[in-house]
């Protein structure tokens, strides 16, 4: 197949690929990848591929075709191919949960400087690098790596990225419970969908709508929530969307719970677990556990809540899971409080405050847990974030986090 042959079946993929024909597209790309001789070719389609397997939710296909993509990368000996394929390795890893890999593939993309498409891509890097930070729940180099991306958005007037910068933030704010925040940043990336995304792809309204419902729930806008959820729904199973599908299932659960209704809860918690489980989600799997817990302690079945919390422990201790393992500590700590067994109940204890400690999820001004609560929070230059009341109170010459974290050792 020549230059000309595998550029026309390429865009005969993408067409058929547009229009909802999934499987005739891979198809078509699949026949490319066997019988083109053009790398150039060969690399665009397998770039084709990578897309149509993350969005499906295949990550291990996905990461199968981004590692063919790096060969190939090499065999056209071009740094700007480089960098893209390790950005897709970088993606696949962070889609698998495999967040250090991730982030380590990323650091080599941002080493990478000066070629014309890192420049382009550095902004997705940084936004696939805060994703893997957020993994394993450390939230300032997290924030750091969102902010830039934001930063690369609005200079290279990309508002597909920033707009899943601004679900990515909305993420962030919803688990360190700041809700005002949680829900600003989807409502602005569905504000960019109305404004700017007429050609874009229907994903990117669903992922906003799927943000805005966490964020509605959190605030007890159940309602709203479930408005949301269920028009990202909608797309997610217009367009075979399985990852979104599972995320929705488990927020229809987690409306459900909030209104008390575990009955309803527990069969789309189960459901949502076989999407996570067959995908490799394993992050989500976590969510899905702790709700499934919290609808056992509702229904004061407690050694069934123990049994979902082992089992929730053992993933997020195998991803480096920090906030995972913070909440499991703390429904430990109910359960056991509830049970009278003191033993467990201070072991629990001092394990979530030494995760409280590692996270660093506290105030640097007032001393109080981040967290906790729904609190505003307000984020310094230096991405360190506090009490919005505590900075207004006290103001500030800068950071005091970093101002500790400069004084060595032996001259406190």
């Amino acid at each position: 197949m020549g230059q000309d042959q595998t550029k026309q079946q390429i865009e005969k993929g993408l067409h058929l690929y547009q229009s909802n024909q999934t499987e005739k597209a891979l198809r078509v790309w699949m026949r490319v990848l066997e019988k083109s001789a053009d790398p150039a070719g060969r690399f665009r389609v397998l770039g084709c591929l990578i897309t149509a397997h993350a969005e499906m939710g295949r990550y291990k296909d996905m990461l199968k075709f981004a590692v063919v993509q790096i060969d190939t990368a090499r065999e056209l000996e071009d740094p700007d191919y480089l960098t893209e394929s390790y950005l897709n390795l970088a993606r696949s890893n962070e889609k698998l949960c495999e967040f250090q890999k991730t982030i380590s593939y990323c650091k080599t993309c941002l080493n990478m400087q000066g070629t014309t498409v890192s420049l382009q891509l550095n902004g997705q890097v940084s936004l696939s690098m805060g994703n893997a930070f957020l993994g394993l729940s450390i939230f300032q180099k997290a924030l750091e790596c969102f902010e830039k991306a934001l930063r690369y958005a609005h200079n290279n007037d990309d508002k597909m990225l920033e707009c899943r910068v601004c679900c990515s933030l909305g993420n962030f704010y919803a688990q360190i419970k700041d809700y005002e925040k949680a829900l600003f940043f989807p409502c602005k990336a569905a504000e960019l969908v109305n404004d700017y995304g007429t050609g874009w792809s229907l994903k990117y309204r669903a992922m906003s709508q799927y943000h805005m419902a966490v964020a509605y729930r959190k605030l007890g806008r159940l309602a709203d929530a479930m408005d949301c959820c269920e028009e990202s729904m909608k797309i997610a199973l217009q367009h075979g969307d399985r990852p979104l599908q599972a995320l929705c299932l488990l927020c229809f659960a987690d409306i459900h719970r909030s209104r008390k209704d575990v009955q309803t809860a527990i069969p789309r918690y189960d459901s949502s677990m076989s999407i996570m489980t067959e995908i490799g989600n394993r992050l989500g799997l976590i969510q899905v556990l702790l709700g499934v817990t919290k609808c056992w302690m509702i229904q004061k079945e407690l050694d069934k809540a123990l049994e979902s919390i082992e089992k929730a422990q053992e993933l997020a201790e195998g991803l480096g899971n920090k906030l995972g393992l913070l909440k499991l500590h703390c429904l430990c700590e109910r359960i056991y409080r509830t049970k009278g067994q003191q033993r467990e109940l201070r072991d629990h204890v001092v394990k979530f405050h030494e995760c409280v400690e590692e996270m660093e999820l506290y105030c640097g001004m007032c001393g109080e847990s981040i967290g906790e609560k729904n609190n505003q929070l307000q984020a310094l230059p230096c991405s360190h974030f506090f009490h919005l009341k505590c900075l207004q109170t006290n103001g500030t010459r800068g950071c005091p986090n970093c101002r500790r974290l400069s004084v060595k050792p032996g001259y406190v």
